[in-house]
């Protein structure tokens, strides 16, 4: 449940920084900054999720949000700034919200 509770704390922040929209993020290398580090901590915390806590939500590509964080930790040069606000745009949403049934499932038990 900890781990839980922190991606949806991580996701929360990327979502707060990011509320004023694209033009603001790749404006901002201090909004591209904060992004990238709560997503790479988040990641992180994905990763110590058991399978069987996985497996209560198989649409999230798990292992595609490792292979992501990887990226983004060990930086391979460059990080790719179009990716990540792809990432924040078009995946989050779906993560948050199976974030939050994991985590009322939990509560329910």
């Amino acid at each position: 449940m900890i781990l839980l509770e922190h991606i949806r704390q991580c996701l929360t922040r990327i979502r707060k920084y990011n509320e004023q929209g694209r033009e603001k993020f790749f404006g901002s290398g201090l909004i591209q900054d904060a992004s990238v580090r709560n997503l790479q901590t988040m990641s992180e915390s994905t990763q110590r999720l058991s399978d069987s806590i996985k497996a209560t939500e198989p649409d999230i590509p798990w292992s595609q949000i490792a292979g992501f964080r990887n990226v983004l930790t060990h930086g391979y040069l460059e990080i790719d700034e179009t990716a990540v606000w792809d990432v924040i745009e078009k995946d989050l949403p779906a993560l948050s919200a199976a974030i939050d049934r994991m985590i009322s499932k939990m509560e329910d038990a």
